[in-house]
C-alpha cells in the first residue's frame, strides 16, 4: 500500500443519496426514489465506519415524467454538474459514494463519471439492480419497498396495473415521448401484486450488494 493509499483510507467517505421528485403512478409519493436511496445510504453509514451521510438530492433529471402533474426536474446537464461539483467540493473526503434511486439519472451519472475519472477523483456510483425489465417504475418492486419503508404513504386502493411490456420493447417510444407515451397512468409494472415482505427482502438484497460493492471499491 502506498502512502497516498494510507492517507485516503484514513479520511472519511461521504455518502450522497440521489433521488428524484416525479410521478410514481397514482398510489406512490413523488419522493419514492429519494426515500429508497436515503434508506440504503443510511444503512451503509450505519454499517461502515468513517462514512458520513449527506443530505439527499431530491430533484434531479426526470424529464421523461414531465407529462404528469407534480413532477419536478432540473435536467440531465444540471444533475451532471451537481454530481461533479459535490465531489470537487468535498476535498476533506477520501472518497464519495452516490447511492442513486432513479433510473433516469443514468445519463447524468455516466457523464459525471467520465469527468470525475479524468479528474482522478475517488468516486463510486451505485444503483440497485435485479428488478425485472417488465417492472421498472412504480410497479411491484418499488411499491413493495415503499410498503416496507413508508406504508402510510402508499395508497393501495389507487394501485393500477401499468404497461408490463419488457423495457426493450418500449424504450424507443419512451425516449421520444416520455413515460406517458407508453403508460397513461405512469406505471411500468403491476403494483397490485406488491407486498411489504417482498419489499423487505429487496431492501436486504440491495443493502448486501451495496456493502459488497463499497468494500471492493474502498479496499
Amino acid at each position: 500500500m502506498t502512502q497516498a493509499d494510507e492517507v485516503r483510507l484514513s479520511r472519511p467517505v461521504l455518502v450522497v443519496p440521489v433521488g428524484s421528485w416525479e410521478q410514481h403512478g397514482p398510489h406512490l409519493p413523488f419522493d419514492t426514489d429519494t426515500r429508497i436511496a436515503l434508506e440504503l445510504s443510511h444503512r451503509l453509514t450505519q454499517a461502515r465506519a468513517q462514512t458520513y451521510l449527506a443530505p439527499p438530492l431530491p430533484i434531479t433529471a426526470s424529464g421523461e415524467h414531465s407529462g404528469f402533474s407534480g413532477t419536478l426536474s432540473v435536467g440531465t446537464e444540471t444533475t451532471t454538474s451537481m454530481l461533479i461539483e459535490i465531489v470537487r467540493s468535498a476535498t476533506w473526503c477520501g472518497g464519495v459514494v452516490f447511492v442513486n434511486g432513479h433510473g433516469g439519472n443514468s445519463p447524468a451519472i455516466q457523464a459525471a463519471k467520465k469527468v470525475l475519472d479524468h479528474d482522478q477523483q475517488n468516486v463510486l456510483f451505485w444503483s440497485p439492480s435485479g428488478v425485472a425489465d417488465t417492472d421498472t417504475h412504480a410497479g411491484q418492486a418499488e411499491t413493495s419497498v415503499m410498503l416496507a419503508l413508508s406504508p402510510f404513504e402508499v395508497d393501495m386502493t389507487l394501485a393500477e396495473v401499468g404497461n408490463t411490456q419488457p423495457l426493450a420493447h418500449i424504450i424507443d417510444d419512451m425516449r421520444a415521448g416520455g413515460i406517458r407515451a407508453v403508460s397513461s397512468n405512469g406505471v411500468l409494472g403491476d403494483p397490485t401484486r406488491a407486498a411489504a415482505s417482498d419489499g423487505l427482502k429487496l431492501l436486504e438484497q440491495w443493502a448486501h450488494d451495496l456493502f459488497a460493492d463499497f468494500d471492493h471499491w474502498n479496499s
